[in-house]
């Protein structure tokens, strides 16, 4: 039997093993890119420095390459021993960019990493090049596939309901290929990605020029990371003000949850800077506003409003009282599938079937809901307020600060004294868990923000979760997090010991801490040059 603990244990063994995944898997989208301009440096000038750069920095990404491959695998199996339900009623869409996923990207992705490690000898500079430009391009098809399967559970374009089948079926494909919902999570999620593997390296670089060590590889790696960094955090903001135009748009109780707007503010609405949030009484004890910011963030005018949460709970009700005809009329349907004038009607309320299922929680028998359940389904349809609002505000707030830390260093970077800047190496030094919480943080605010909902508007999670027992999810769940977090030791260990190691793990015999072999240097090994 389905209980509530069931589906709650399902939850939070899905969250645990996406949120270890996307510790991973951010570090590998941003570093192949740096992988690919420092390559590309090399193939251009000739010089070994930036060869070493590609190689070394290459050794930390097959590291966490490595791992992100390692913990994404189960979490496809949870859609067949978990969510079997959810698997059956969407899995020939959701199911589609997943296939797609693994046999364009994953396989090109992984082929790629191989030659990337194994080809240096083997292949010419511009062979070796092209490597790494595909094994980019190949994480990043991965990426976009996984985030348009994602797209469409929070807005669900381009398919049907079908009746006789009792499952989502898709009609365009199109639509949810170029899902804008998808489009703008894509953008702003390998941006972000590209943040984490530019602080990463920064931080390391400004780690090396605090010891006084491998100068010159620190320096060009600093100038490579703070150039591409900014552009990576701007892209982010950017596409973060338009996911949130296109939340306004899709979720918009989302929305309105991410900025405790309990009640319809005359437009345009003010941004809620900071607020005391009363769950209890479903009020703001006190917010600290900026005028019209809001209004301008989610809805692009200046005469559009946005529904607080009471009024969107109201509207919720509506639409469960109308499913609960959607699921009768469903019924008959399945009974009488060649009536036609029974079918008419039930398209008329198709659209609110999902609302009526999630009476599914309090009764077997929707038709039997009482008044009390019929608000309770509503009380439930918006998520907890004060998680939402502050793990918005925290992931915001980082974003400015790696937006300041890196203008900062590229100015410098122009100016050349960065490396004297004690004060800016420390800053970046301790900035370096910042991208990787604020990613987290997103994570969750995109997923978090759609429940009830396994598919918005659709689905309720209550009714996508298998039947099984909660003995299978308590032990289950335990094994992957045991597992998971010997793997991220091993990753841990792993990357501090090459850290500290530095670009001597190459064993050339050029860098601090190795003894130098008897090799005559080149003159582009010996030129210095600087990138910005």
């Amino acid at each position: 039997m389905i209980t509530e603990h069931l589906v709650d244990m399902s939850r939070l063994q899905f969250a645990v093993t996406a949120l270890y995944h996307f510790l991973f898997i951010p570090l590998t989208l941003g570093m192949v890119w740096l992988l690919v301009i420092m390559e590309a440096v090399y193939v251009t000038t000739g010089l070994q420095v930036w060869k070493d750069m590609t190689r070394y920095w290459g050794k930390l990404f097959g590291i966490n390459f490595a791992l992100g491959v390692t913990t994404g695998i189960t979490m496809e199996f949870q859609f067949g021993t978990n969510w079997s339900y959810y698997s059956q009623y969407v899995g020939d869409i959701f199911g589609a960019p997943l296939a797609i996923e693994g046999l364009m990207a994953f396989f090109l992705e992984s082929t790629m990493v191989g030659l990337f490690f194994f080809g240096w000898d083997r292949l010419s500079r511009f062979q070796h090049l092209v490597v790494t430009v595909l094994m980019a391009v190949g994480t990043n098809l991965s990426a976009l596939w996984i985030l348009i399967a994602n797209g469409w559970m929070q807005s669900p374009v381009g398919a049907e309901f079908n009746y006789q089948t009792m499952r989502m079926e898709m009609v365009d494909v199109s639509a949810i290929l170029f899902n804008p919902d998808a489009q703008n999570k894509f953008v702003h999620t390998v941006s972000a990605g590209y943040v984490v593997g530019s602080l990463f390296v920064l931080s390391i670089s400004a780690l090396y020029l605090l010891r006084k060590r491998d100068v010159e590889f620190a320096k060009r790696s600093f100038q490579v990371a703070a150039a591409f960094g900014l552009a990576s955090i701007c892209s982010v903001i950017v596409l973060g003000d338009e996911s949130g135009y296109s939340v306004g748009k899709a979720q918009q109780t989302k929305l309105a949850t991410m900025e405790a707007m309990w009640h319809t503010e005359p437009a345009p609405a003010p941004f809620n800077l900071i607020a005391s949030i009363n769950e209890e009484e479903q009020k703001n004890n006190w917010e600290v506003q900026i005028p019209y910011a809001m209004g301008l963030i989610g809805t692009r005018s200046l005469d559009t409003e946005i529904p607080g949460i009471h009024d969107i709970k109201e509207l919720n009700r509506e639409r469960i009282t109308t499913g609960i005809t959607a699921v009768g009329l469903l019924e008959q349907l399945r009974e009488t599938p060649d009536d036609m004038a029974l079918r008419a009607e039930f398209d008329k309320v198709k659209n609110d079937l999902g609302f009526g299922l999630l009476l599914k929680k309090y009764t077997a028998d929707v038709s039997q809901a009482t008044p009390e359940m019929i608000q309770k389904a509503a009380d439930d349809s918006i998520p907890k307020v004060a998680p939402m609002f502050w793990s918005f505000r925290i992931m915001v707030g980082l974003g400015f600060l790696m937006l300041a830390l890196f203008l900062t260093s590229l100015w410098f970077t122009f100016k050349g004294t960065f490396a004297e800047k004690t004060w800016l190496l420390k800053w970046a030094v301790v900035m370096l868990p910042a991208p990787w919480i604020a990613a987290e943080l997103g994570w969750f605010v995109a997923e978090y923000g759609r429940q009830p909902w396994t598919i918005y508007g659709v689905l309720p999670t209550y009714v996508s979760t298998s039947n099984i027992g909660v003995a299978n999810v308590y032990w289950s769940l335990a094994g992957f997090v045991g597992f998971y977090t010997v793997l991220l030791i091993i990753e841990m260990y792993l990357m501090i010991k090459y850290v500290k190691l530095g670009p001597a793990s190459l064993g050339t015999g050029r860098y601090d801490g190795e003894t130098p072999r008897n090799v005559t240097p080149t003159a582009a090994d010996q030129e210095v040059t600087h990138v910005v």
